[in-house]
């Protein structure tokens, strides 16, 4: 997280005053540890489409993880581990099991609750760790990229990962293949090491000739808020788009503090103008990897 928030310039914002303050963020994922100290009184609500309990839980950890990327206040680390905006409200909603595994109709279902309780929890943004190729998702891939494109029509921002199936063209993850909502790749998932190509952030264009991703942010070895923990141990290690893509979500939560009466076309247009091109090729990395100073 440290170099997460380093690379995004991150903390400068924070030390502003920018934090996310009173604005929702909700994440389609395997839910959430509630008790969790990093997100004390900040989670919202709670919806289940897998397993239909009402209190808020994570069994996989994956979507705890996200979470503390949005807006983890870094509480349990003296702050080292904090998220993009530790002040933002949070509201998971559970669409993958304990293996991390996801139904199509309950990822449906779930992006339709979210489109129906957009006032009642005042929810800006959208953030969508879930994907599959269409091989896997079959006849489902044009209802969920036009399930996302209504959230996106209902005013939401919302931001998808590119997936994990690059770096050859056209392995961009639906519902990342859309053209109107924020794809997300990741800005170290290229090159390992050595220098070598990794097969890691997917990579544009889409089937349909969409430019993707849109921008890029840090993926690999990201540290944030574990689901399980003992000993005092709050925080665990994960690494892919999903990651990448709920830090830009927390960027977005940070400008929607500041300016909220932007809508999502300027979000995104937004993004373009404060990316820096970090050198890749345009279809690995959009327009680059936000700086949150020219963001904010």
């Amino acid at each position: 997280m440290e170099r997460m928030r380093a690379f995004l310039h991150a903390d400068e914002v924070h030390q502003a005053g920018i934090q996310g303050k009173n604005v929702t963020v909700c994440s389609l994922d395997s839910g959430a540890a509630a008790d969790h100290p990093d997100f004390h009184g900040r989670i919202c609500g709670f919806a289940d489409f897998v397993n239909g309990r009402r209190e808020c839980y994570d069994d996989a950890s994956h979507g705890t993880h996200v979470l503390g990327i949005i807006g983890g206040d870094g509480r349990c680390s003296d702050g080292q581990y904090r998220g993009i905006a530790p002040a933002c409200r949070l509201l998971p909603v559970k669409v993958l099991d304990r293996r991390g595994e996801g139904e199509m109709d309950d990822i449906l279902r779930a992006i339709d609750w979210v489109i129906a309780n957009i006032r009642r929890y005042q929810i800006r943004i959208l953030n969508i760790s879930v994907g599959g190729t269409r091989g896997e998702l079959d006849a489902g891939v044009g209802m969920l990229v036009k399930k996302v494109e209504e959230a996106w029509d209902a005013g939401l921002v919302v931001v998808v990962a590119a997936g994990n199936q690059g770096t050859r063209p056209m392995s961009v993850t639906v519902p990342g293949n859309s053209k109107k909502v924020i794809t997300v790749g990741s800005s170290d998932g290229f090159r390992r090491r050595n220098g070598s190509l990794a097969d890691y952030s997917g990579c544009g264009p889409t089937r349909e000739c969409v430019c993707k991703p849109d921008v890029v942010a840090p993926g690999t070895n990201i540290v944030s808020c574990a689901a399980f923990w003992s000993n005092g141990h709050y925080y665990g290690v994960k690494s892919g788009t999903s990651m990448s893509a709920p830090a830009i979500a927390g960027a977005i939560a940070l400008l929607l503090e500041r300016e909220p009466g932007l809508t999502n076309v300027e979000v995104k247009m937004r993004l373009r103008e404060s990316a820096a091109d970090l050198g890749y090729p345009h279809n690995r990395q959009g327009w680059g990897m936000p700086d949150l100073r020219k963001f904010v």
